[in-house]
């Protein structure tokens, strides 16, 4: 690979040196801190490293990664740090040699600790040295049509990813409006010929004449790595994984994670968590929240409407009132200056307490601290029927944040495509979910909700 920039092809050493130096700084400071005499050894320190090594060989990737989320990072950490803990407690039983399971338990949780600090926060210097104008690679994208634009979009989504396209080939006329483009697909050997490329991009059907063939070998005899990207629609965004059955290429579609029960177990169980110590302290706001309510309008503390849920089935989701009593609360969405609400029920949805009774939603089982929104039933109605991939959000426990309401995609639907942006999110999150990622999600909800919102009313 050629990155560009004068270090940018030891960058990925550099990371790997450093790496190796987080383990032995953490070593030595379990070695000081915790005199453990059957782990402060030579022995046990070569063993150390070579499982390091080892695993540095077969299972680390994330240095060579350009797109990568700060929850990947952490889960990346975490693989290495159990496989590194494998071969090491393997090679210390093989050699005899006896260490206290105090020590390799602070050890590794300060090893995985400080791995993880220091990939999350070189990948943030990384970005930022790529947002300068380094250690980026250039890209010659072959092909339009809806694959193609996908592809481009999202190479030029971020600029600390590293990716500078300089060329793009297609045969249709209409793409000459783009800016990189260089002329028909013909012209590709030429340009690779006399200009500097790192990887090309095909996003051109494989066909009878062989024209993705005859690329490939452009790249070959270039130097230049190529990546073919099969003609997908552009609603299928879920992962694939590559098999073969014998000489043939497969991919198969990788199922959600959370249609492992494992997965569910661990969300579940989660869930059960959190809520309950929230169930517990409910108290401390039920009680003046209450006395706010009914003093602010006649009528209930409590708000009961029917959502859509998992799977699609309806359930009763509890919220504190914050409007006076009306005959429209199932059908129209609140508003900014909506006559409905009531002072201290403005106050109650600024500050989000007014989601708070649906950590009881949460111990029943209707609903996941993170998730999916759930929608009013008629909303299921209306929006199934006009947006692709709606019923997908349904397909996991709905929830009380999620990942389209840290983005921004919280309050009003008032344009379908900020339904649509909301459906894109939430369809990602299922695609994608990760115990990390939820943690994740929490946490930007407690920062908004500090920060304060202007969707929130």
């Amino acid at each position: 690979m050629r990155d560009s920039g004068r270090y940018g092809q030891f960058i990925g050493w550099i990371y790997t040196a450093v790496d190796f130096i987080v383990i032995n700084v953490v070593y030595l400071m379990v070695c000081f801190f915790l005199p453990d005499v059957s782990f402060f050894s030579r022995q046990v320190w070569i063993l150390l490293n070579l499982s390091f090594l080892v695993e540095q060989y077969f299972v680390s990737n994330i240095h060579e990664l350009r797109v990568v989320y700060a929850d990947q990072v952490v889960l990346s950490a975490l693989r290495q740090v159990l496989f590194h803990a494998l071969l090491f407690l393997t090679l210390l039983t093989f050699f005899n040699i006896d260490s206290s399971w105090q020590t390799l338990l602070v050890f590794y949780a300060s090893f995985f600790a400080g791995l993880a600090i220091w990939w999350i926060l070189s990948r943030k210097l990384l970005k930022w040295y790529r947002t300068k104008g380094f250690n980026y690679r250039r890209i010659v994208v072959i092909g339009g049509g809806s694959a193609g634009l996908r592809l481009m979009n999202e190479l030029e989504s971020d600029q600390g990813y590293g990716y500078r396209i300089v060329a793009f080939f297609d045969d249709n006329s209409n793409s000459r409006s783009i800016k990189a483009y260089r002329g028909p697909i013909a012209g590709v050997e030429d340009y690779v010929k006399n200009n500097l490329v790192d990887e090309m991009y095909c996003t051109i059907p494989d066909d009878e004449d062989n024209a993705v063939g005859h690329l490939i070998r452009i790249a070959e005899n270039n130097a230049v790595d190529f990546y073919y990207v099969p003609q997908f629609s552009n609603q299928i965004t879920r992962r694939f994984s590559l098999n073969s059955i014998g000489n043939v290429p497969v991919l198969a579609v990788r199922p959600y994670p959370l249609s492992s029960p494992i997965a569910r177990l661990s969300k579940r169980l989660f869930d059960l968590l959190v809520s309950g110590i929230a169930m517990i302290l409910s108290p401390i706001v039920l009680i003046p929240v209450a006395i706010g309510i009914k003093l602010s309008s006649p009528g209930p503390v409590f708000f009961k409407q029917e959502r859509t849920g998992y799977r699609g089935k309806p359930f009763i989701c509890y919220k504190f009132r914050s409007m006076r009593a009306n005959d429209t609360s199932n059908t129209q969405q609140a508003t900014e200056d909506d006559p409905r609400k009531t002072r201290f029920g403005n106050f109650l949805r600024r500050t989000s307490i007014d989601e708070l009774p649906q950590f009881y939603n949460v111990f029943k089982g209707e609903m996941s601290i993170v998730g999916p929104r759930p929608h009013m039933i008629k909303h299921t109605e209306a929006y199934s029927a006009l947006i692709d991939k709606y019923m997908i959000r349904h397909s996991i426990k709905p929830g009380i944040t999620g990942w389209a309401q840290v983005n921004g995609f919280r309050g009003i639907t008032d344009k379908l495509w900020k339904m649509e942006k909301r459906v894109e999110y939430d369809v990602w999150y299922a695609e994608n979910w990760n115990f990390l990622l939820d943690l994740k999600i929490m946490f930007l909800t407690v920062v908004n909700v500090f920060r304060g919102e202007k969707n929130a009313f």
